[in-house]
């Protein structure tokens, strides 16, 4: 096993679309070094967290693990990476979760094994493995050199990167791996129980961009007025990704069902649009779930956003809760709506003084389109 070898694959890995978020807790510690050490890393890394200390992963993981060496102490840090990932990637890009924790030799002799456990979860696939080193073959060195070359391995075949010559285990050593995959329904189970924070349909064929243009609703159906309202959207914006996103979760209904997700989703499928599933009803949770981001709306939304009586009927709550929103580095480009029987804009809505700079005008002779989709509905017959 050569040098040159994990550096081809570490290549490779940078070379593909992937992008990745690594938790290490207890060896692998090499694997931070050659990810970062090869050209590309920025397009795959986009973070690595070490949480070392038992206090560090008992706060990544939000809970004391009845084992911190463990298969299932592996898996939740993987699930948790793959969803800082998805908060973290360039839109339209796949991404990929990492966890390892180890318990490798040390300066005092160990009664216990000489083992550790991977883990990587993508949209469709977690995968784990336990490998149980020989006590006594190896320094402590030498068993984080082989646990970081075989965590490479284990992001390559997560990358879909071929990285059959990395090889560094003795005869008598073995590795027990398992792989779960999930078809579309069990994703968006996922996502509804809260295991996984969105699912993104990159139907469009747009280039990745760090920023998002948003357009957030029910789109119970989806019309012209949305794909129109989009387009202006984007020449006020500039640049960025453009994408819709629809909530399986709300605020006073109960959440959407699988089979009614996946025909929201056709719609844009149909369009050529991409679409982001989120079980975020709230945008101060979108807020923090796409930081940076320019949500479209309407002006009947913007009322909304800044009324007190949907925070407790306490001005400073919203004033707060906002700020906060702003401080993630999010907009809000409003269009004009049909507001209590009448058409208004952003320049008709008092919005206080401290977010102000938060919100941007599209204006009426740019878009204006009065059709909702509930009176679409109401047209057709449908509830």
């Amino acid at each position: 096993m050569t040098e040159n070898c994990i550096v081809n694959v570490v290549g490779a890995i940078h070379s593909s679309r992937y992008q990745a978020v690594v938790h290490l807790a207890g060896g692998a510690s090499q694997v931070v070094g050659l990810l970062l050490s090869v050209p590309g890393a920025s397009n795959t890394v986009l973070e690595v967290v070490v949480p070392y200390s038992k206090m560090s992963l008992i706060q990544l993981l939000g809970k004391i693990p009845s084992q911190f060496c463990s298969q299932q102490t592996a898996e939740d840090m993987a699930s948790l990476a793959y969803n800082r990932a998805l908060k973290l990637s360039k839109p339209g890009s796949p991404v990929v979760g990492v966890g390892f924790t180890g318990s490798l030799a040390s300066s005092r002799s160990k009664l216990g094994e000489h083992r550790f456990y991977m883990s990587t979860r993508t949209a469709d696939q977690l995968w784990i493995s336990r490998v149980t080193l020989t006590k006594g073959l190896r320094t402590r060195e030498e068993e984080d050199r082989v646990s970081s070359y075989l965590l490479i391995k284990a992001i390559a075949n997560a990358c879909k990167v071929s990285a059959t010559s990395v090889s560094v285990l003795s005869e008598s050593e073995v590795s027990d791996e398992c792989e779960t995959q999930f078809n579309e329904d069990q994703q968006l189970e996922q996502l509804i129980n809260g295991q996984i924070c969105f699912k993104i349909y990159p139907f469009a064929n747009e280039i990745p961009a760090e920023r998002k243009i948003i357009m957030p609703g029910s789109f119970n159906p989806l019309h012209d007025g949305h794909i129109k309202l989009m387009e202006v959207a984007i020449r006020i914006c500039g640049d960025g990704y453009p994408c819709f996103e629809i909530s399986a979760i709300n605020a006073d209904k109960p959440p959407l069902s699988v089979s009614q997700i996946k025909a929201r989703v056709k719609q844009f499928e149909k369009v050529g649009k991409t679409v982001i599933i989120s079980n975020q009803p709230y945008f101060y949770k979108k807020a923090e779930l796409f930081p940076g981001s320019a949500f479209v709306i309407g002006a009947d939304t913007a009322v909304r956003l800044i009324d007190p009586k949907y925070y407790d009927g306490d001005y400073n709550k919203m004033l707060k809760i906002l700020v906060g929103c702003k401080e993630t580095g999010c907009t809000f480009l409003v269009g004009g709506r049909n507001v209590d029987g009448a058409f208004k804009v952003l320049d008709d809505i008092d919005v206080p003084e401290e977010l102000k700079d938060m919100f941007v005008s599209i204006p009426a002779e740019q878009f204006r389109m009065d059709i909702s989709s509930t009176e679409i509905r109401k047209r057709s017959g449908c509830k």
